[in-house]
C-alpha cells in the first residue's frame, strides 16, 4: 500500500493503517462503499460506509493517482479471462475479470 505522512491523519479516530487499507480496498477493486463496510466489520473494525466516503474523497484522488502511476508499463500482452456464470432466484448473471500473466486485475 501507499505511504502517506503521518499529519495527513492527524485528527482521525482510526490509525492510518486502517484509513489507507479501506482507501485501498475501495479503488483497488469493483467495491462498495457498504462492500468495503463489510469487509471491515468481519475483521473487527467497526466503521460506517459515509466514514469509507469520506476518506475516499478526503484521499482518494492522491491514493489513486499513486495506484495508476505504479501499474503504468506493467501490464502484459498476455491475458487470461475468467469467466463465471451466477444464478440468483433463478436469474442467469455473467461475471468476468481479465488478469495479466503478472496477475494484475484489470477492471
Amino acid at each position: 500500500m501507499t505511504e502517506f505522512p503521518a499529519a495527513h491523519f492527524r485528527r482521525h479516530r482510526f490509525p492510518a493503517e486502517i484509513i489507507t487499507h479501506a482507501v485501498w480496498l475501495y479503488f483497488r477493486f469493483p467495491l462498495s462503499l457498504r462492500d468495503v463496510e463489510d469487509l471491515l466489520a468481519e475483521r473487527g473494525i467497526n466503521v460506517s460506509f459515509q466514514t469509507v466516503s469520506e476518506w475516499a474523497a478526503k484521499f482518494g484522488l492522491k491514493f489513486a493517482n499513486q495506484l495508476r502511476r505504479r501499474s503504468r508499463g506493467q501490464f502484459t500482452d498476455k491475458w487470461q479471462l475468467d469467466e463465471m456464470v451466477v444464478t440468483i432466484k433463478g436469474k442467469k448473471y455473467w461475471l468476468w475479470r481479465a488478469v495479466d500473466a503478472n496477475g494484475v486485475d484489470f477492471h
